[in-house]
């Protein structure tokens, strides 16, 4: 479709559903309100590649802070912010203040006092990292308060220990984009071998307690002790009552079965992410790093967890979508021959990221959006 009729297709009071919002998990916003992020995402996604401007936000000053480290997500984030024409700021946590003891809800005053928009990625320690983005929320919105500041300054959650919202949401559009309506569709949310170091649950997490709310039979597949936090997994089958299936299994060929979508991503071992939580909070990085040592021995006990081309046979006529949030650890998540196959289809559904950043933050900033987004395409016809 064309920008204009996507233009069209939004619904100005389900863009004010959203205005003034904070993304800090899916399960907290509604399915209407989630369907308008992708129908504005969509929309500016439409606008960027039709070379139309949306520079709705000039001047705006975009923090984001990552506590770990990625390539897509701070691309995704510098990229949406300045499509929108504000000034992208990304910075390391340990430039903060944070591990000299600032408190979160200090540093979202701090911060708050001159950002119009923040970001945060907070991954790594279970029990840890949506608490602190929720405080930073907190201290952005008592400073705003206090001093009667009549700006809004959203956070988006860039991944925590218990979801990691922008990636799930680009991989829903990417999904709606290839099958449409995902009802019925046997999607494989399966853990995978990793040699390299015991990943943050959020990623599977995000996917099952998002894509079961959309009529999809997903299941969910890991060995022994790779458990995921009890509250995901009951949003995962409060949502599938709905309509759609969830289920959980040990084994990665059943859950590749038949299967018209596989997503094999690799995480650590509950319990030795559990033992993080204390190591961290002590301060004790020998620990730590023996920790991770274990987590990687326990993987190795699983290197048959991979998605080759045997898995892929077993999947619906062997043709099943392959989905990764990237990196992927090629030779052990996945083979080389299966991700040279989609290695296209891959980065398309990583490229939605920046668009679903996009339409988070400007469905938060922009008042009467739909005008303004009206208006600026019909400046560049004249």
């Amino acid at each position: 479709m064309s920008p204009r009729d996507l233009l069209q297709a939004l619904d100005q009071p389900a863009l004010d559903a959203i205005h003034r919002r904070s993304l800090l998990t899916t399960q907290q916003w509604s399915d209407a309100d989630l369907a308008t992020v992708r129908s504005l995402a969509r929309t500016l996604a439409a606008f960027d590649r039709a070379g139309l401007s949306t520079a709705l936000c000039p001047a705006e000053l975009a923090w984001a802070v990552f506590f770990d480290q990625s390539t897509r997500t701070k691309s995704a984030w510098g990229g949406a912010a300045a499509r929108l024409g504000m000034h992208p700021v990304i910075v390391e946590g340990s430039s903060t203040q944070v591990s000299h003891g600032e408190t979160a809800v200090e540093t979202g005053a701090m911060l708050g006092m001159n950002a119009h928009a923040m970001g945060i990625r907070h991954d790594l320690i279970l029990g840890e990292g949506n608490t602190f983005i929720r405080d930073v929320t907190r201290g952005i919105d008592e400073y705003l308060d206090a001093t009667d500041d009549p700006r809004s300054v959203p956070v988006v959650n860039l991944q925590c220990d218990v979801d990691h919202p922008t990636q799930t949401m680009a991989d829903l559009m990417w999904l709606e984009e290839m099958f449409g309506d995902l009802a019925e569709k046997k999607i494989a949310v399966s853990w995978a071998y990793s040699p390299s170091y015991a990943k943050p649950l959020s990623v599977p997490q995000g996917l099952v307690t998002l894509l079961t709310r959309f009529g999809a039979q997903v299941t969910l597949a890991h060995p022994p002790g790779y458990q995921l936090i009890d509250d995901c997994l009951d949003d995962a089958r409060s949502n599938a009552s709905n309509g759609g299936s969830f289920r959980v299994v040990d084994d990665m060929d059943e859950a590749f079965r038949d299967a018209d979508i596989v997503y094999p991503k690799s995480w650590g071992a509950y319990d030795l992410m559990l033992e993080r939580v204390a190591a961290n909070a002590a301060g004790d990085t020998a620990e730590l790093a023996e920790i991770e040592k274990r987590a990687l021995a326990r993987n190795a006990k699983h290197t048959d967890w991979i998605c080759d081309e045997d898995k892929m046979s077993l999947t619906a006529a062997g043709e099943a979508l392959y989905l990764h949030c990237l990196p992927a650890d090629i030779g052990s998540e996945v083979s080389p021959g299966v991700m040279d196959r989609y290695k296209v289809d891959v980065a398309r559904q990583a490229n939605y990221k920046v668009y679903a950043i996009m339409a988070l933050l400007a469905g938060a900033k922009v008042p009467n959006l739909k005008p303004r987004l009206t208006e600026m395409a019909g400046e560049a016809s004249r």
